[in-house]
């Protein structure tokens, strides 16, 4: 895997100037012909003001862009000089959450982690090698392999507007993915493990990681196939990572973590919206390319809900009424905010609705890896 990464990720970019930059327009200007009897003059007539705040509100940042945006490496950021700061925008801050919050899930369902100094001590380094590490691996060799769609879609991020050098980026993905690998050696050891299973569980993930972002496979030109590795690599691999740390991977509990994956297969097609214009002019097949943005987010939802309802009816065939009652109860908001926020509008509404409606999917899926432990 590392000489193909060498490889790959030593191809030079292209310089993005303004001469070259795509811009895209809904549609032709009128155009206004008239004649003389000394020349023919064509003229395109200006566009109104109205106009040209419909056609391209989000093709460049606000004057006004946020530095909190920007350090969380969100949408509406503030233009940064500052190497360092530009560095942290490209692990995008704002992904590592989940896989913090899936390494507390795979610990509580191990039974077996305890509130003493060594125990949170291991949970933070699984945490930080599950977020800032790998994930932030994951999120810079994306932006690396995006490069020539954000270039289309948001000219105005790090790396098409030439903010950080090719061999910057090139560098910190190898930092990471290597400072990741290692806390996952030094965690198999701390645990006194006989077989390497975090260390192997991390170096999966790196080249699901890959391969999802990088040709040939680009796993991402498929929506389906793309969407359910992001979602199993935001849900399954850092839970499993946290019930190897302080306990045994069954396989009910890989089969149950892949099943919740689908949940993360609709909350990964919820940031395709944004991504449309650049995915349809080079060809990745996203399910909003697909299928259109009218089915795309009632698929998108209905992924969701529906493996929630399927694992809470899991949990009660169990014999855990209480907590599949929970999950249900868990549920009803995300409903909720989906009607209020994504289905009006999921390119406009995509940030409001995952900050609304994500905290309940994530205590549902401690509400599980509770169930399970028991």
């Amino acid at each position: 895997m590392s000489s193909v990464l060498n490889t790959v990720l030593t191809t030079r970019i292209s310089s993005i100037n303004s001469n070259n930059r795509v811009r895209t327009r809904p549609g032709l200007s009128p155009v206004s012909v008239s004649f003389s009897t000394r020349r023919l003059t064509v003229r395109a007539q200006e566009p109104n003001a109205n106009e040209v705040k419909s056609q391209a509100p989000d093709k460049a940042p606000a004057a006004s862009g946020s530095s909190f945006n920007q350090l969380l490496g969100i949408k509406g950021a503030a233009q940064e000089t500052n190497k360092w700061k530009i560095r942290l925008q490209l692990t995008k801050p704002v992904t590592w959450p989940p896989l913090v919050w899936g390494v507390v899930c795979g610990a509580a369902a191990s039974g077996n982690f305890h509130w003493n100094f060594e125990d949170v001590a291991k949970s933070i380094v699984c945490m930080i090698m599950s977020g800032p590490c790998l994930t932030g691996y994951t999120q810079t060799i994306n932006d690396w392999y995006d490069r020539e769609i954000d270039a289309i879609n948001e000219p105005y991020r790090p790396i098409p507007s030439g903010a950080i050098s090719e061999n910057e980026v090139i560098t910190q993905i190898w930092v990471l993915l290597l400072a990741g690998l290692g806390l996952a050696g030094i965690l198999d050891v701390w645990a006194g493990h006989n077989f390497p299973v975090v260390f192997y569980l991390a170096l999966g993930g790196s080249l699901l990681s890959y391969i999802y972002s990088a040709p040939p496979l680009k796993l991402k030109q498929n929506g389906w196939i793309g969407n359910f590795a992001l979602g199993a690599s935001y849900i399954s691999l850092p839970w499993w990572a946290g019930q190897a740390l302080f306990g045994t991977l069954t396989p009910d509990i890989i089969v149950l973590t892949l099943l919740y994956s689908i949940a993360g297969l609709g909350i990964a097609i919820v940031n395709d919206f944004k991504s449309i214009e650049g995915d349809r002019a080079l060809g990745l097949q996203s399910l909003p390319v697909a299928f259109g943005a009218e089915t795309a987010k009632w698929i998108c939802v209905s992924a969701i809900d529906i493996t929630q309802i399927s694992v809470a009816g899991y949990l009660l065939g169990a014999g855990k009424p209480y907590y599949a009652l929970a999950l249900l109860a868990l549920i009803i908001p995300q409903v909720f905010f989906q009607f209020q926020y994504f289905l009006k509008d999921p390119a406009k509404y995509d940030v409001k609705y995952q900050a609304s409606a994500q905290p309940f999917l994530v205590l549902g899926l401690l509400v599980t890896a509770l169930a399970t432990s028991h």
